[in-house]
């Protein structure tokens, strides 16, 4: 049986990843810093073949225990899917350095750690995919937001460097780089205030948010097995990045 990690599988883009890869015959590993007795149950009564372990992906000994027990119980990781994440809206000269090391450490440092560890076991191997959930805030800047902005483009640059180095040696490496999402990070940065649904709606030109399975179904797509994409980064924005238009002439289009 097929084995995919995925990270920040609590809720929101990354359980809805794990059910889909359940239903796709893998057995799943999910984890994330909150607790996933409840998911395992949930994906279990599915049908689902599923194991967990809750920890901190930033923290180096986390990693290493983790794809420790990954390689004693299956042997080897097919997919990893990096989506474990946290937003942070403020003002870039009132961000303190505290703020920005603790994004950077789970947007980007953790990332990092897990490929590193996982992809080891891979390219021994020869054979895996990884791809890591960045955003359309890796590919432009958004006002507000410069530690997020800053961790989500660095993710992409990991990105691109992985699949340089580990192409020729069977590991391909992607992201995914959704628009806005309605999920729980959503509902916590509506809640400051920061925007409306109507502020995304209306920039988007398909006219909506993102669902979570729009992002699973892309993950799934650049995780297939003997693909030839390798080192992309796959807006799943409903056209955000293509769309130069202001709100009036998109929305006269509507």
């Amino acid at each position: 049986m097929r084995v995919a990690l995925i990270t920040g599988a609590a809720q929101g883009v990354g359980y809805t990843t794990a059910k889909t890869f359940a239903a796709m015959g893998y057995h799943v590993v999910l984890t994330d810093v909150q607790p996933l007795d409840a998911q395992i149950e949930t994906l279990s009564a599915l049908g689902g073949s599923v194991s967990a372990l809750s920890g901190d992906i930033s923290s180096e000994a986390f990693v290493t225990e983790l794809a420790e027990k990954v390689a004693c119980d299956h042997t080897a990781l097919d997919v990893l899917v990096n989506n474990a994440g946290i937003s942070m809206i403020c003002p870039a000269e009132d961000t303190s350095l505290d703020h920005w090391q603790r994004v950077m450490s789970i947007n980007l440092t953790g990332p990092f750690l897990l490929c590193r560890e996982f992809g080891k076991q891979m390219l021994a191997r020869r054979r895996g995919n990884i791809v890591n959930v960045a955003s359309i805030a890796g590919l432009h800047g958004v006002i507000d937001r410069s530690a997020y902005n800053a961790s989500k483009h660095g993710l992409i640059g990991l990105t691109r460097t992985l699949a340089a180095e580990w192409g020729g040696r069977g590991v391909r490496v992607n992201a995914v780089c959704p628009g806005w999402i309605k999920t729980e990070m959503d509902e916590a940065d509506q809640g400051s205030g920061a925007y409306s649904d109507s502020d995304i709606i209306n920039r988007v030109p398909m006219g909506r948010f993102a669902k979570p399975e729009d992002v699973a179904r892309a993950i799934a797509f650049l995780a297939q097995e003997d693909s030839f994409i390798n080192g992309v980064s796959l807006p799943v924005d409903g056209g955000w990045v293509a769309d130069a238009s202001w709100d009036d002439l998109r929305l006269k289009k509507r």
